[in-house]
């Protein structure tokens, strides 16, 4: 496999919430707004961790999480901290990928993003603030100023936990323009179907769903990329497939600590 397909999982976990694709557009004939959340949803659990095998074809080549490490002060606005991490990749080519997200508890939008890339031989710190109240970001770079951004900001990782907090319904289309990069505004999620699934760690009744975004990469149309996660209130993350041309990629749920009720509920033996 080659350094580019190995730097490829590591995206699957950090890019997976953009989703838009323009040619959608007649497919689905309902439209559900974003604004629609369910209630009790959208509180984070500080603790809640889920990790995923991640896999080349079979071939086991890495592991990804996401996590809800704790709630913290930024600039006088309580916000819970988030991580996106996956490691891997074969011999001679490492993947150490890490992706932080501030969200503020109230009002669920972005107010900082740190994102460390490690793939090989390439590496890369970005870090963000974010001023929803002036709907405007800040990138830490030398000579860097305030730019616009979306008027209630999700960056990668704050997007992907807002996704849970929608009332996923089979047929639904969700549209978004809340990602930070206006340009790639709006968002937009397919609803397709249900259907029972088995992963390490266990069976679920899922909702899938089918996201793109308006670039080529794994969430391109020609990806083929769906989500699967659980048919409840929570909609957990249980698996993630992409087809590309040298192959698929995927995640798959191997351990789930700390979610909010029991998991009973979410595990079908």
């Amino acid at each position: 496999m080659s350094a580019l397909n190995v730097a490829s999982l590591s995206r699957l976990i950090v890019a997976s919430a953009l989703m838009a694709s323009p040619s959608l557009a007649q497919e689905i004939e309902r439209i559900a707004p974003a604004a629609e959340t369910s209630g009790g949803a959208t509180r984070l659990i500080v603790g809640e961790r889920l990790e995923y095998d991640v896999k080349f074809g079979k071939l086991r080549v890495g592991r990804g999480s996401m996590a809800v490490r704790e709630t913290t002060d930024v600039r006088g606005r309580e916000a819970w901290h988030t991580v996106l991490a996956i490691r891997g990749g074969i011999p001679f080519f490492r993947v150490d990928d890490r992706l932080e997200s501030w969200i503020d508890t109230e009002r669920f939008t972005s107010l900082r993003v740190s994102q460390h890339t490690n793939e090989g031989r390439y590496h890369r710190e970005r870090h963000v603030e974010f001023f929803p109240e002036r709907a405007t970001m800040l990138e830490s770079r030398e000579g860097a100023q305030e730019e616009p951004t979306a008027d209630e900001p999700l960056d990668e990782g704050a997007l992907l936990y807002f996704l849970r907090t929608l009332p996923l319904n089979v047929g639904d289309r969700y549209s978004l323009d809340r990602y930070f990069r206006p340009d790639r505004n709006p968002v937009l999620l397919d609803v397709v179907r249900r259907e029972r699934i088995e992963v390490p760690a266990g069976t679920f009744e899922t909702l899938v769903i089918r996201p793109t975004v308006r670039s080529s990469g794994i969430f391109s149309e020609n990806g083929q990329a769906e989500v699967w996660v659980t048919d409840d209130a929570r909609h957990l993350m249980v698996r993630m497939t992409a087809k590309l041309s040298f192959g698929t990629l995927s995640l798959s749920l191997r351990e789930i600590t700390n979610v909010a009720g029991p998991v009973r509920v979410l595990t079908l033996r």
